[in-house]
């Protein structure tokens, strides 16, 4: 088999400072502890017929899988949802990182890459709803799909930027293009992304966010502490579905 690359020579070629310290580029959780961790699982697929779309399907499936775990009631669906969602983080940095090694990067990587992290979100979401609606309370599974939709949107609106700029001639955005051109706008982006509440709308925070709730739960033997989490999952998720449409037409990103 063939030798393991070295860590340091891996890092430089896998794990690019460009992305790393782009605003959109990477997720705080890579930059705090996956990449150390998806790094020593890179060093030794690239040994490995395994391919990058592979991987990247292999993160569909546990984003799906988090979801999913929530049908299991108690702490065990909570801690499963948790975990996936790791996975989900980890497999998402590897499949790119043996991409580069291998120089096996591929449109339909990254498309797929994309919708794993919309499927991810929702089914996350859609998952909270199923487990608030435990007692046939079908009105809070509705409030999940609702998230779900919300999310989905979001994505779908900084998404579309790329989209439209594409069908334009136009290069990729940077991130200076992102900052607000009005000065109330920029005022309110910064005071939102201080208290960085929006972060509850991603997958991977939410699930470590039930995970603390599911104890609540057992604590008080109901369900009120995940429901009054989703319902304010739910409030932050469609303020931001608005006031993200604004920060975008507000910007140069579309420019």
């Amino acid at each position: 088999m063939v030798a393991a690359p070295v860590l340091e020579e891996l890092r430089e070629v896998c794990q690019p400072q460009a992305k790393l310290a782009s605003r959109n580029g990477e997720h705080w959780a890579g930059r705090l502890y996956m990449r150390r961790v998806s790094l020593r699982f890179t060093r030794q697929l690239v040994r490995t017929p395994v391919t990058p779309d592979q991987l990247t399907w292999t993160m569909v499936v546990c984003g799906i899988l988090s979801g999913a775990a929530l049908l299991i009631p108690g702490l065990t669906g909570a801690v499963l949802a948790a975990l996936f969602m790791q996975l989900f983080l980890l497999f998402d940095c590897v499949d790119g990182e043996v991409a580069r090694w291998k120089g096996q990067n591929s449109a339909t990587g990254i498309y797929v890459d994309r919708l794993g992290a919309y499927l991810a979100d929702a089914a996350l979401m859609t998952g909270i709803g199923f487990r608030a609606a435990e007692s046939g309370l079908g009105g809070w599974l509705s409030l999940g799909l609702a998230t779900a939709l919300g999310v989905v949107l979001l994505k779908a609106s900084t998404d579309l930027v790329d989209v439209a700029r594409a069908r334009r001639g136009l290069a990729v955005a940077d991130d200076e293009a992102a900052a607000p051109r009005s000065q109330g706008v920029a005022s309110v982006r910064r005071l939102a992304a201080a208290f960085k509440i929006h972060r509850v709308t991603n997958g991977i925070e939410a699930s470590l966010v039930l995970l603390v709730v599911a104890f609540a739960d057992a604590a008080t033997d109901s369900l009120d502490p995940t429901r009054w989490t989703l319902a304010a999952i739910a409030t932050i998720t469609w303020l931001m579905v608005p006031a993200h449409l604004l920060s975008i037409l507000s910007s140069s990103r579309l420019r």
